[in-house]
């Protein structure tokens, strides 16, 4: 690498500080991008090696939206290697959960997220990571606007029609349970 490219090392205090500040962001950003619960880790990981070693050349006031654009990239490298291994169930892997207390209620809710991570992994990717920012990340659409380098007016006009759109996947897996009688 020329000295062009590269850019002066981070401080292990500025790393540290943005893996304390930052590291629940980008890991729910992977998993709402479509990063499985059980690589999720690995992916935060390889975003985090990459900002240590790009950090130096990062604006301050600017890490969050470097971490959002390298995430991006993680998650597409991660989505794409799923389709390139098999994976084991849970399940047939010979490991067991810890039993937990309201075995119901935990239940409802991994099949609630279960929904919602099929929801958003069918959505746009455009159309998903403005509707999983603001929804779910509770960022304002400027600061959307600002991390994915797109104009308020772009970001406002995804946002709605990535509202549209969740809804009506909403319905549509409402009305495929109610006719199968079934959670699916």
């Amino acid at each position: 690498m020329d000295e062009l490219e590269s850019s002066p090392p981070a401080s292990p205090d500025r790393i540290a500080g943005l893996v304390r500040a930052h590291y629940a962001f980008v890991w729910r950003l992977l998993r709402r991008l479509g990063i499985g619960e059980g690589d999720a880790d690995d992916a935060a990981q390889r975003v985090f090696l990459t900002a240590a070693e790009r950090l130096g050349g990062v604006e301050k006031g600017r890490e969050r939206a470097f971490l959002y654009g390298v995430a991006l990239n993680v998650g597409a490298r991660a989505r794409r290697s799923v389709g390139r291994r098999r994976e084991e169930p849970f399940e047939s892997a010979g490991e067991r959960e810890a039993p937990e207390p309201n075995g119901e209620q935990l239940l409802e809710r991994r099949q609630a997220r279960a929904l919602l991570d099929r929801l958003l992994d069918e959505m746009p990717e455009d159309l998903r990571v403005v509707f999983v920012l603001f929804e779910l990340e509770e960022l304002s659409t400027r600061q959307i606007a600002e991390l994915c380098e797109i104009p308020v007016g772009t970001a406002a006009s995804r946002l709605r029609r990535a509202r549209d759109d969740f809804e009506e996947r909403v319905a549509r897996a409402e009305a495929r349970r109610r006719s199968t009688g079934g959670e699916r």
